[in-house]
């Protein structure tokens, strides 16, 4: 997105936090006073809707700015961001993030990258509004396996199939019985720290599309 050396010098910004799995990175609706730069872990990127209802709009790896919209526009922030596991993360105020950019000529390449986000997450929009449960749920664990931060052949998912439920918009026995077959053939199974153990998602993406 910006290149290697200037994210190095974004980076040194500000000291390295450690958020846990689960925890709120940034709110809804807050004010845009910071950027997160996200150096190890994965991110969900929801949306609440007016009655509470939440959608998952994208997954987010090490590499990536969070919140910067609401930086460069100084309007409240338009999605939530969860860690879905635990995250190394530094926290660039506004105001140095914006003389930063300023500075190093980054505004069109960070507006063109938002855009570009923004059409993934429609993408990802459209198929919870429109595919079956399985195939919704095959996408979502598709999408934390890729933005893990390990390679291990099993990866971990630490999220609950009732959060998972909420995230894609199905009921949690609609998607316990997603995942029956799944783990039938041992492509899943449950992770006895919580959530889900991931450890042949291509077959589970080709089961869901086989299901439709």
């Amino acid at each position: 997105m910006i290149g290697e050396q200037l994210w190095s010098k974004l980076r040194d910004l500000a000291p390295v936090r450690v958020r846990p799995a689960r925890s709120l990175l940034l709110r809804q609706g807050d004010p845009g006073t910071h950027v997160i730069l996200l150096s190890s872990g994965s991110t969900l990127v929801t949306l609440t809707g007016p009655n509470g209802e939440r959608a998952l709009l994208s997954v987010r790896g090490p590499g990536e700015l969070l919140g910067e919209l609401a930086v460069l526009d100084a309007k409240p922030r338009s999605a939530s961001v969860i860690a879905a596991e635990a995250c190394r993360v530094h926290l660039i105020p506004a105001s140095d993030f914006l003389a930063f950019v300023e500075g190093n000529g980054l505004l069109t390449s960070l507006l063109r990258h938002a855009i570009a986000r923004v059409r993934e997450s429609e993408t990802v929009r459209l198929e919870l509004a429109t595919a079956p449960v399985p195939v919704r749920l095959a996408g979502a664990l598709s999408r934390l396996v890729r933005a893990a931060s390990t390679h291990r052949l099993g990866i971990s998912v630490r999220l609950t199939q009732t959060e998972l439920s909420q995230m894609i918009g199905a009921s949690r026995n609609a998607v316990g019985a997603a995942i029956k077959p799944w783990r039938e053939h041992g492509w899943l199974e449950t992770d006895a720290g919580g959530g889900l153990l991931i450890h042949d998602i291509t077959s589970i993406e080709a089961h869901a599309r086989s299901t439709k």
